[in-house]
């Protein structure tokens, strides 16, 4: 199946690119709300899976044990942008097991805040591991293994205890399997699996509404949500899609961006899970694609949407800051 057309780029008064992609809005119970595109063919989800990747730091009891709030579990779901207060936070939570930013086993790049990267290249600073967009899951990993007793060395491998109970988890919340048939190495060194969208958004929809999760999983559920929906700055970062995203729905809003233009989130009241991709891996068209689903699915509140929907329709600007062109929904996602 060929994906349609869901995002249009123009320059002028011509449409200069365009972008194919799938959307999946599904409840908790896999039934469709909205299928777009192919929905069952198997995608990478790469970091949009961070907040069930959370979950045994909350279930381990780690997460309470370490006094975790709100800002330390949403940096456990996190994509930062590797600005100060990021990194500071980051080495916080290593520093409560007696760790630091050596125990990391994600690698360093440098910030994806352009002023973050020229701060540290003005100090005469090379980026650390901490600076890594991943930090705050990998702390979390290392601070779960430290408490569970599990050596913290290696985390990040296939065979790892840790790697084994994230699989489950993951299995369990999206209802299908994650195994070495499906596997691969994501860019932070631990492994990710290719599932369906479907599987994706049904999984977010059981996380934003606790349905087959069991009460402990569905309470841990909804912690994560909630903690990433009131600190959306620990998730992304200042200027960030996702932070925008969250911040705009005050509470009804949880998003996740992962890399190749995959994006999962969840509206609770409606007791939906989204799931998308872009097919040629563009973010700028994943972040309009799930910008104008979810003013799609808010339209009866019309100060939101309307937000959601200038959110999804950003300009194409010169070097000089003119705005030349814009990247818009298209076909199915047209208004």
């Amino acid at each position: 199946m060929a994906n349609p057309v869901l995002v249009e780029v123009t320059r002028g008064d011509l449409v200069e690119s365009r972008h194919r992609g799938a959307i999946a809005v599904f409840d908790a119970d896999g039934a469709v709300v909205t299928a777009v595109g192919d929905v069952d063919a198997p995608v990478f989800p790469r970091s949009a899976v961070k907040a069930i990747q959370a979950l045994p730091l909350v279930e381990s009891g780690a997460a309470d044990a370490l006094g975790f709030g709100d800002r330390e579990l949403a940096l456990a779901c996190a994509s930062h942008s590797g600005e100060v207060a990021h990194a500071a936070l980051a080495a916080s939570m290593l520093a409560k097991v007696g760790l630091d930013e050596q125990a990391l086993e994600c690698g360093a790049h440098w910030p994806f805040s352009d002023e973050a990267s020229r701060r540290l290249a003005r100090d005469g600073e090379t980026p650390s591991q901490l600076h890594n967009n991943c930090s705050g899951k990998h702390a979390g990993f290392i601070c779960a293994c430290c408490h569970e007793g599990l050596p913290s060395k290696g985390y990040v491998g296939f065979g790892h205890a840790w790697q084994l109970r994230l699989r489950e988890t993951m299995s369990e919340v999206t209802g299908v399997a994650h195994d070495e048939a499906n596997a691969a190495v994501d860019g932070c060194s631990i492994p990710t699996h290719a599932v369906p969208l479907r599987a994706l958004a049904a999984g977010f929809a059981r996380m934003a509404t606790g349905v087959g999760l069991g009460p402990a999983r569905a309470a841990a559920a909804s912690r994560l949500l909630t903690a990433c929906m009131k600190e959306p700055f620990y998730v992304s970062g200042t200027g960030r899609m996702d932070a925008q995203l969250m911040e705009a729905g005050n509470g009804r809003i949880f998003v996740k961006t992962g890399a190749e233009a995959v994006y999962c989130a969840a509206v609770p009241e409606f007791g939906v899970g989204i799931a998308i991709k872009c097919d040629d891996g563009g973010t700028r068209a994943s972040e309009t694609i799930v910008a104008a689903v979810l003013a799609r699915l808010l339209h009866q509140d019309d100060q939101l949407a309307r937000r959601l929907y200038e959110l999804a329709q950003p300009g194409v600007p010169t070097r000089r800051g003119a705005v030349v062109g814009q990247v818009r929904p298209a076909g199915e996602l047209a208004r």
